[in-house]
């Protein structure tokens, strides 16, 4: 008997027992670096001349693992085996289907600490980040295991005199998934098993900065029973097998999480019908944010300043959710930006593996210059109020950075850093603020920190977010509680973790007989 939904609960590290395991973990996940992976096409495992080779962001010359890279030609073969499968998996049940995800998710439980583990080493994760993510991976296979038993229920529709009318969800047909690199287990897990539990088969090319932890979700699927060639594996380099994975005549849908400029591209290429095409592509894209916590006069300044913080830094601000822009009255600016500076200035900066630090490496070496030339351009037309300089070394260590006196409008205020970087903003009053919060291309999530009732409701009505928090930080959505996805450039407002998302994935068919 299958129970309520409820979210996983998270580690507690305090815990001699939990650090304890955690530890463990960590010592066997460092008897299995530099391990190879194969490619997985129809059940089977794939070697190819090349690889990817994913390395410790804090320790860049450890291989974390080498993982062997898809061509056009493996790609090929991945779908031709995904459209193979989807004759027979679409006849199965929904609750069949499910059964899948509620033994991965029981899998996912048993290897918690291990698969945290992974995330540390490959991903730079602090252990409550890595904990969180894995939980977050768990939650999305529960919740759209009941979701899609529920969605197979006939939909409620008007009969009529002398028909028997019913309309009911089928799946779409083979998907192309493309997940990032910073939820490399909680993201990736909820769009490959949304769209297969919804019935659908998947080639899943996983971000390059994190294979392996990629090659672990498909392990964890196939002890969980799910059938060859459902789930197809094909690690590779997004300009060489991109394009032509979005492209194929046999993608009928492309589900995509990552930046704004290969969003956009997916979904123009996606566009362009080919000629022997039978159907028109859907596209689902989350395409990141410009974050911002709006503060006003009445708010809890200590509260506020904490969730500032802890949104802006958590994991490094490699979220798309993390607050980039906090938007201050100017009766509290002062007041506040002092205390945010204060906080930053506390946080201890170091090897994700060590639970001593909260703050870790960024991602790899490309995103550390990107976020550098952000810092010099910030250090040249605003004022630098905390950090602004590398870390230590080895590792891709960045001090979380604090810019006050940020222009609206400007670069650091406008564009997607993706790293520990904050930009402090003064604004006359609270509509200024809002004005100054809504002033974005995108649209992803906010914070509004106040006591006064009608501010709420205003902002409920005009802060132009798929997720607004009040009172509380912009990060940490909850599998069921937070339907997550944003509006405008964030991409399609897919709303995951939602009883929408699935739908996504599938279409109505109404069947209307005489009688």
């Amino acid at each position: 008997m299958v129970g309520v939904y409820r979210p996983e609960p998270l580690t507690n590290f305090s815990d001699p027992v939990s650090r304890s395991a955690m530890e463990r973990a960590l010592a066997q996940v460092r008897q299995e670096l530099g391990k190879s992976y194969p490619l997985i096409i129809g059940g089977g495992r794939v070697t190819t001349a090349n690889m990817l080779v994913s390395l410790n962001p804090g320790q860049p010359d450890e291989v974390v693992g080498r993982v062997y890279k898809a061509g056009r030609t493996e790609v090929d073969q991945a779908l031709d085996a995904a459209d193979h499968a989807f004759r027979s998996f679409r006849r199965l049940t929904a609750q069949e289907r499910a059964r899948y995800l509620y033994r991965g998710a029981a899998i996912m439980r048993r290897r918690k600490f291990e698969l945290s583990a992974w995330e540390v080493v490959e991903a730079g994760k602090s252990w409550p980040e890595a904990d969180a993510d894995v939980a977050e991976a768990i939650d999305f296979l529960e919740y759209y295991a009941r979701q899609a038993e529920r969605l197979s229920k006939p939909v409620d529709v008007v009969p009529l005199n002398g028909e028997d009318d019913q309309a009911f969800y089928i799946p779409l047909g083979v998907g192309a998934i493309i997940p990032p690199w910073n939820f490399p287990l909680a993201i990736l897990s909820g769009m490959t098993v949304g769209a297969v539990v919804a019935g659908n088969t998947v080639v899943l090319k996983p971000a390059s900065p994190t294979p392996v932890i990629a090659a672990k979700f498909v392990e964890v699927m196939e002890a969980a029973g799910i059938p060859p060639g459902v789930i197809n594996f094909v690690p590779g380099d997004g300009g060489e097998i991109g394009d032509h994975l979005v492209g194929h005549r046999l993608t009928r849908f492309v589900s995509f999480t990552g930046s704004r400029e290969v969003g956009l591209h997916i979904n123009r290429l996606a566009a362009d019908t080919r000629p022997d095409s039978r159907f028109i592509k859907r596209v689902v894209a989350e395409m990141g944010g410009k974050d911002a916590i709006v503060v006003d006069e009445t708010a809890d300044l200590e509260s506020a300043a904490q969730g500032i913080v802890a949104s802006a830094f958590g994991y490094q601000g490699q979220k798309c959710s993390a607050c980039s822009r906090a938007i201050i009255v100017d009766a509290v600016y002062e007041q506040v930006a002092e205390r945010v500076v204060e906080l930053t200035r506390n946080l201890k900066i170091g090897p994700a593996e060590d639970p001593a630090y909260s703050v870790g490496p960024v991602i790899e070496e490309r995103a550390f210059r990107k976020i550098m030339e952000y810092i010099e351009w910030g250090k040249a037309n605003a004022r630098l109020l905390a950090g602004g300089e590398r870390a230590r070394e080895p590792g891709y260590f960045i001090a979380p950075t604090v810019f006050g006196d940020v222009e609206p409008g400007s670069r650091i205020e406008q564009e997607e850093i993706f790293g520990p970087v904050l930009a402090v903003i003064r604004a006359r009053d609270f509509d200024n603020a809002l004005e100054i919060a809504n002033d974005t291309d995108y649209g992803l999530t906010g914070s509004l920190y106040t006591s006064r009732r009608e501010r709420i409701e205003q902002a409920r009505r005009e802060f132009e977010v798929g997720n607004l928090y009040i009172n509380r930080k912009c990060t940490g959505a909850v599998v069921g509680a937070h339907p997550f996805g944003g509006f405008n450039m964030s991409g399609t407002d897919s709303k995951t973790g939602s009883p929408d998302y699935l739908l996504l994935f599938m279409q109505m068919k109404a069947v209307a007989e005489q009688l």
